[in-house]
């Protein structure tokens, strides 16, 4: 990965964006971009529409939403304590004692959320934790609720402590990896693909709102109107010690994206996906879901009158905690893939399953 795209990646990640709020990072999409593509709108809902070659009839999209899980704040008591509700699907158990940010028009306010100490705990509250996100507290240092609502208002955003650590083996951690590495994934795919000569338009977009039911991809989709559609969006690695049904379709970090096969995915674009992994010499891994895909292509693919949908799978460990792990080599080579089909496509290729 070149160092100007990795540096995108990480503005990214360090870029706040829970489901909702996404314009701060549209605006770091938008002004990176702005040196590849031949169009860049935002549309009413948020989503961020990136095009090139958009003079051609034939349209392909390319989907990674921008939006990451977070919270909202709801309440403050008169001690200062910040209590908050989930934007998206939050797994409450990964909480107590994490650092986040609340993302306020003062700026970012550091906090923590409270736990009672394990001393303090009777033997009930030892064996059975209560995993609920309701009573949980952000503590800021706030001396009173009046010190605290000088910092923070009713219904700002807050995400865990957005912070990227780089471990072995080229693999990152950082909250948010769902589904930044998705977005920055579209987008250099785009980037690969600016300077060639191609049979369609290429419209990448970075959609919102797709932790709460996939609805920035919904409204998109319907504007650009595309023959075929690409989710990309992380899945769930296999490769560690979480996973016990060793009999699903193995998922390893390194080992490449993600072809997913299934009633979600147009076999055509998957067997062309395929294909282009073997002569472009992209290790790819073959993933299976019998049922709708949870992420854009689910929305896609029924947009008016169809659309040839396909999903590409990135690897994650731990999704939705604040330390979901990707490899760089996995972003790499899901871009190139991408680009590679892109490039593919004919003014005769069908995409029609026969």
């Amino acid at each position: 990965m070149n160092q100007s795209s990795r540096n995108f990646l990480y503005q990214l990640l360090e870029t706040p964006s829970p489901t909702g709020f996404e314009v701060p990072i549209q605006k770091v999409v938008n002004k990176y971009m702005q040196g590849y593509a031949d169009t860049v709108e935002t549309d009413l809902h948020g989503n961020l529409i990136v095009g090139v070659n958009t003079k051609a009839k034939r349209r392909v999209m390319l989907a990674g939403h921008c939006d990451q899980i977070g919270f909202m704040v709801r309440h403050i008591d008169k001690n200062g304590f910040i209590y908050v509700d989930p934007l998206g699907g939050i797994d409450a158990s990964v909480v107590p004692g994490a650092s986040v940010t609340i993302h306020s028009e003062t700026g970012q306010i550091p906090g923590v959320f409270g736990r009672k100490p394990i001393h303090q705990q009777n033997q009930d509250e030892r064996v059975k934790m209560k995993v609920d996100l309701e009573p949980m507290w952000i503590d800021i240092g706030a001396r009173d609720k009046k010190n605290a609502e000088n910092l923070v208002a009713i219904g700002d955003p807050v995400t865990f402590e957005l912070v990227i650590t780089e471990l072995e083996n080229d693999l990152i951690c950082s909250p948010g990896l769902d589904d930044k590495a998705g977005l920055f994934i579209v987008m250099e795919a785009l980037r690969l693909c600016a300077r060639a000569k191609l049979n369609v338009a290429l419209y990448s977009v970075s959609t919102v709102q797709e932790e709460v039911g996939l609805r920035g991809a919904r409204t998109s989709a319907y504007a650009v109107d595309p023959e075929i559609g690409i989710a990309v969006d992380v899945t769930h690695a296999s490769d560690n010690p979480a996973v016990t049904n060793q009999k699903n379709s193995p998922c390893e970090l390194g080992k490449g994206p993600g072809i997913y096969t299934g009633p979600n995915v147009n076999p055509v674009v998957e067997k062309s996906l395929i294909d282009c992994a073997k002569k472009a010499k992209i290790p790819y891994q073959r993933l299976t879901s019998s049922r709708l895909l949870g992420n854009d292509a689910n929305a896609m693919q029924v947009n008016r009158s169809g659309v040839a949908a396909a999903s590409i799978g990135v690897p994650n460990r731990y999704m939705h905690t604040q330390a979901e792990i990707c490899h760089l080599k996995d972003l790499e080579n899901s871009a190139k893939l991408l680009a590679a089909f892109v490039k593919a496509i004919g003014p005769r290729t069908s995409f029609i399953p026969r």
